[in-house]
């Protein structure tokens, strides 16, 4: 499948689209967004004229049939991901699916197997693979800084939201109904992601999780142990319910002639730890996060690249994260 234009019909238009991704779409040649779809009919279309976009829908089987458009940006919680991924690739139309891939590894595999029975791509929106702080990361493993990587930590803890305190209408994203799990299944795929990515597969995944703050029915506290293909050990550590004191972001790549810690949502520099003392680097990201991605992804259906962010790479993400929370 080659597209000469990339004409994109976005189905959701909540926060992530403001700013980490809508716009990135317009900034690519030959790409642009031509239509959007919310069931919110005020939303949408303050949404589509905030962004000049030319067409609205609140029916995504409308937007999916608009003949103008001819790749799809999936950007609602992860319940709907499989039904709307896969409405567009049996409409012929590549999909490009907000992280999670989807609320369950089993929708994941759904989804892998229409794409590979129509040939219409599948994408996946861990962008952090595209960053150049993590692709920093990556660099300073492999060139060996930190010599053999002898095993790998993730240390996550944050305080409740003032959300999270509303019981008569919490966020989508501690409903495991809607979002997979709790605020786990939103924030670890990115740090599981970049750890698959920078080591291969995670192979054997065991968890324990509870819900400490019961603040909502989800679990708020996780604890596991996972194993790479290539045998590496790693274990995590999540707390949505932690106070202010505890609040931490941080993963650590241990190896047997130093450690590299880095953060994955707040960016704080790089740590390289080596017999020569600590050094601190800090890569530039780009303003709009997911343009790197979104301008593979564009140049991947226009014939001038491969983009490896697809459904096939993002599905262990899922399997882990389900072994984790005993969903497996």
């Amino acid at each position: 499948m080659q597209l000469d234009k990339v004409n994109w019909g976005f189905i959701g238009c909540g926060e992530v689209t403001e700013k980490k991704s809508g716009p990135a779409f317009n900034m690519i040649d030959g790409s642009r967004v031509v239509a959007v779809m919310s069931r919110d009919e005020e939303k949408v279309k303050s949404y589509a004229h905030r962004h000049n976009i030319p067409r609205w829908y609140t029916d995504a089987q409308e937007l999916i049939g608009d003949e103008d458009v001819n790749a799809i940006y999936i950007a609602t919680p992860p319940s709907s991901h499989a039904t709307f991924a896969i409405m567009a690739m049996k409409a012929g139309k590549p999909v490009y699916i907000e992280k999670p891939m989807a609320a369950t590894y089993e929708d994941c595999a759904r989804i892998n197997r229409i794409s590979q029975e129509t040939g219409v791509p599948c994408f996946v929106a861990y962008y952090r693979r595209y960053l150049p702080y993590f692709q920093k990361v990556r660099q300073l493993v492999e060139e060996g800084k930190i010599g053999n990587v002898i095993n790998v930590q993730i240390r996550f803890a944050q305080p409740p939201r003032d959300l999270d305190y509303n019981s008569t209408n919490l966020p989508w994203r501690v409903q495991p109904d809607i979002a997979g799990g709790g605020y786990f299944y939103d924030l670890a795929p990115h740090q599981l992601d970049l750890l698959q990515e920078m080591f291969g597969c995670i192979l054997e995944a065991e968890g324990y999780k509870s819900n400490r703050g019961g603040l909502y029915q989800a679990e708020d506290t996780i604890s596991a142990c996972f194993k790479f293909e290539s045998g590496l050990p790693g274990s995590g550590s999540w707390c949505f319910v932690a106070h202010e004191s505890a609040k931490e972001d941080r993963i650590e790549i241990i190896g047997d002639k130093g450690m590299i810690c880095f953060s994955v949502f707040t960016y704080e520099p790089i740590g390289l730890h080596t017999e020569h003392g600590r050094e601190e680097i800090l890569p530039q990201n780009p303003s709009y996060v997911q343009l790197p991605l979104i301008k593979a992804v564009v140049e991947h259906l226009q014939g001038k690249a491969i983009c490896t962010c697809d459904g096939i790479s993002a599905t262990p993400t899922n399997w882990v994260m389900d072994r984790i929370l005993n969903k497996l």
